[in-house]
């Protein structure tokens, strides 16, 4: 039989994570559990390794930690499954676990122990995207077509846009994003706006930020595989386009950028922090124009 030795625990072990079995599974003359932590909100964490496991023992193991788990008054289990035992899925919803989340190299399953209410908070709802407002001090504005998309075909020149990637902070992805379309070095200096829309991809939320970018460099280098053509228009040619001035959010983008050329806007401009529980660094995006402090 093939075994998870990482994923199991003895009874007889005294770890924090109570591994001894409930009556009931004693009972059953089971005597492994499967290996778990607890999380901060009274549930239950379990981490499988890559490790084969025969489905049929790992059904007996879940019975008896889910019974082991209810025992003790816990109340979320999350099992994290590397997609090296994707034979064990089927097993575990028909245990009742649901799929949560996944991710290239996990599933997670989870499990709500008590006859009440879930509260096991949902998956993440929304993507970060962000749109690069880059002007030269000629008073041209970096635009590009794009090659696939809504705009293919069209003729619409438009900001640098892109997809922040996960962990990343939306400066950085910002001067990514114009860098990699472009060619442009850019200074990231302030959030202008942003949008919240839904059912957009994959029926997700989305929350699309208008960045002002300072450029560092001005020879332009497309990119190939996404960019069709890229340039610097003068910033009144851009703001003329038919579909700028007939669409209601990008009429409203080009107010912004033109109050923001003029002196008569103020955006977020980011500010390292920290979280206070955490204690992870991250950016405070805020109106700093007021603050006698700053």
């Amino acid at each position: 039989m093939m075994l998870a030795p990482a994923a199991i625990s003895s009874s007889s072990s005294s770890s924090s994570e109570g591994v001894a079995l409930a009556p009931d599974a004693q009972v059953k003359g089971i005597t492994s559990l499967l290996t778990c932590t607890n999380d901060d909100h009274g549930g239950i964490l379990v981490e499988m390794t890559k490790d084969p496991m025969d489905a049929a023992f790992f059904t007996t193991l879940l019975r008896a930690s889910v019974s082991h788990w209810r025992h003790q008054g816990k109340r979320g289990v999350w099992i994290k499954m590397p997609i090296q035992l994707a034979n064990l899925v089927e097993p575990a919803v028909k245990e009742g676990f649901y799929f949560h989340h996944a991710e290239p190299q996990y599933l997670m399953l989870v499990y709500w122990i008590p006859e009440t209410a879930c509260t096991l908070p949902i998956n993440a709802t929304h993507r970060v995207g962000i749109g690069a407002f880059v002007m030269n001090k000629n008073g041209e504005v970096l635009v590009v077509q794009e090659k696939s998309g809504t705009f293919r075909g069209t003729g619409v020149w438009k900001f640098p846009t892109g997809v922040a990637d996960q962990g990343e902070d939306i400066c950085a992805a910002a001067v990514r994003e114009v860098k990699e379309e472009t060619g442009i070095e850019t200074r990231f200096v302030e959030i202008l706006a942003f949008r919240q829309s839904h059912k957009s991809f994959f029926d997700k939320s989305d929350l699309f930020f208008v960045c002002l970018m300072h450029p560092l460099s001005f020879e332009i280098q497309v990119q190939e595989t996404e960019i069709e053509a890229a340039q610097w228009m003068p910033y009144e040619e851009y703001a003329a386009q038919p579909f700028v001035q007939t669409h209601e959010l990008f009429r409203y983008i080009v107010d912004i950028c033109a109050a923001k050329r003029e002196g008569k806007y103020s955006g977020f401009s980011p500010v390292p922090t920290a979280t206070s529980f955490s204690r992870k660094s991250c950016y405070l995006y805020m109106n700093k124009q007021n603050l006698t402090n700053q």
